[in-house]
């Protein structure tokens, strides 16, 4: 008997320790993952900012909007709520005070979209002042209104599957409107629009940025023509037009979305 109590004890701490050491070893890869994972969210990159004066990160970040480092007085950096720029940089200098707002986008893939604006159609038509027959032809294509004959989805029409006069509206409507379009996706409008687009890639141990100008992000992203896609979407340059969908068939799913590839910036002249 007491043969087997000590055998029962000598098993019981010898899966104390492993238990152990698997713990120890999942702290050191909990660890690990943290390290190469660099920034994960807009919170992070705000925190940065602010401890500027220790951080390499956010003092490159500060010399690539052309700020002179050895000029900094002080930096404060916050996060405004529902607005184009996720971040906001204040920057004090002996000359003045700089504001940065920063649009900023994370990625994981090279090949990954990521949506830049989702709001319903009738937001859409105020901000743009949408005619009439764009606005019916987009109702078809979010599904507001009912296909009128056979389409692909029973809940909606494709851009592709409209009559010919309403294809011609929604692109005349794009091509003409173009530049405010593009501006407003990107960059917003208003006291908190967006100066500079800040592009994050973390599929890497060490995560790689770019920051551009919200104009030569504009330019970039806006440049291309304004067409129909395979699939029956709208393209506006380098950004996708679609139906959001999703979301287990709720009303939200007809909500239109606009949806760029960010990692593109990094090869943006």
């Amino acid at each position: 008997m007491k043969q087997l109590v000590v055998v029962f004890l000598f098993l019981l701490l010898s899966n104390g320790v492993v238990t152990a050491r698997e713990a120890d070893a999942a702290k050191v890869e909990r660890g690990s993952k943290t390290a190469k994972g660099g920034f994960q969210n807009e919170d992070e990159i705000r925190d940065k900012f602010n401890h500027w004066k220790t951080d390499a990160d956010a003092r490159a970040w500060l010399k690539a909007m052309n700020h002179q480092i050895d000029e900094i007085d002080s930096v404060s950096a916050s996060k405004p709520h529902g607005e184009k720029a996720d971040v906001e940089v204040t920057v004090t200098t002996q000359s003045g005070e700089r504001v940065e707002r920063i649009s900023i986008k994370l990625v994981s893939s090279a090949n990954g979209f990521n949506q830049i604006d989702k709001r319903w159609l009738n937001t859409y038509e105020k901000m743009w002042k949408m005619p009439p027959d764009v606005v019916e032809a987009l109702k078809l294509f979010v599904g507001e209104t009912p296909p009128r004959e056979y389409s692909r989805d029973k809940r909606r029409m494709y851009l592709d599957e409209l009559d010919e006069n309403a294809q011609q509206a929604v692109l005349d409507f794009f091509k003409k409107n173009k530049d405010e379009i593009v501006s407003d996706l990107l960059a917003g409008d208003g006291i908190h629009a967006a100066n500079w687009m800040m592009v994050a890639h973390k599929a890497t141990d060490k995560p790689k940025w770019v920051i551009r100008s919200s104009t030569d992000a504009i330019k970039f992203y806006g440049d291309g023509p304004v067409e129909l896609t395979k699939a029956g979407n709208l393209k506006i340059g380098r950004i996708t037009l679609q139906r959001k969908g999703g979301d287990n068939g709720r009303e939200t799913a007809k909500m239109l979305q606009f949806k760029i590839n960010p990692v593109q910036l990094f090869d943006a002249k």
